[in-house]
């Protein structure tokens, strides 16, 4: 049955639902960056940030029921909207997309969030753990042998770095590489003699939220060259996600390379001396 229109200009009332569903996915969105902030500039604890986040998709996900349920009633009443649930519906997939991923990365890797190049010595927290004494805080103790295995198990390619070179100008690449990526240095030590070991403490953030990863890294002689070994920690939560993996991956693949260019000796060309013809004989 065709409907009738008291005025020529009359149109169909927007979907209230439909409106609820733009409405939520935007205060999702506004919660997401309020609770990033109080993350990154400290404002609050953790635990209240992490309310806020997960009230923030909370409010996405009823978003999208929202959004299903104005899409039913348009589809039977005829009023206006669908632009308002596909826009709550976009705004939706954009905050659902990363914690969805993390949501796959906590299934996929192992419970660990204290990874190290030397298992059975890691770099040890001295700086730092005065900062790792909070409410919720991981201990700076290393987790153990059992935390090894699941690391070498999940990352096997996490190793000690063998780099040619004395062990001063490996401890000065590899603090040039730490502040060149904005770390928080706590502490450093240079190497001195007679140990000649170097020792740099820094915290590192996660890339979205924030969250504070703390790095210890050693710099020994090993002869004429020397070996550095890394440890990073999250400083909550008992999973990682792989981010300090990634980043000690990062960091050993920059120290090799730094080091490989450093080492690299330019090639003088020596000057060629013209070639003299012999004289020519005149027959006379």
């Amino acid at each position: 049955m065709a409907r009738r229109f008291s005025a020529p200009y009359q149109t169909e009332p927007v979907s209230r639902l439909a409106s609820w569903a733009r409405n939520l996915a935007v205060f999702s969105v506004v919660a997401v960056v309020v609770s990033i902030l109080i993350v990154r500039f400290g404002f609050l604890e953790i635990k209240p940030a992490l309310a806020t986040f997960f009230g923030a998709l909370a409010c996405s996900g009823l978003s999208i029921l929202v959004g299903f349920a104005a899409f039913a009633a348009i589809w039977q009443n005829g009023s206006r909207g669908m632009s308002l649930i596909l826009l709550a519906l976009l705004i939706d997939a954009v905050v659902l997309a990363y914690p969805g991923y993390l949501a796959y990365q906590y299934r996929k890797l192992p419970p660990i969030h204290d990874i190290t190049t030397d298992p059975i010595d890691p770099p040890r927290f001295d700086a730092l753990a005065r900062l790792r004494t909070g409410d919720g805080a991981n201990t700076a103790v290393y987790a153990g042998l059992y935390s090894a295995e699941l690391q070498r198990q999940a990352y096997p390619d996490i190793e000690p770095v063998d780099l040619e070179t004395p062990a001063q100008r490996a401890y000065q690449i590899t603090l040039q590489l730490v502040n060149r990526r904005k770390w928080l240095v706590i502490d450093e030590r240079a190497p001195q003699p007679p140990r000649m070991i170097g020792h740099i403490e820094a915290v590192a953030r996660t890339p979205i939220m924030g969250f504070r990863e703390d790095v210890s890294i050693r710099v020994a002689p090993d002869g004429e060259d020397s070996r550095v070994d890394i440890r990073s920690s999250s400083r909550y939560f008992e999973s990682d996600l792989g981010s300090n993996a990634a980043r000690i991956s990062r960091l050993i693949d920059d120290l090799n390379s730094a080091v490989d260019n450093a080492n690299l000796k330019p090639v003088v060309k020596k000057p060629q001396l013209p070639v003299k013809l012999p004289a020519k004989t005149v027959k006379k």
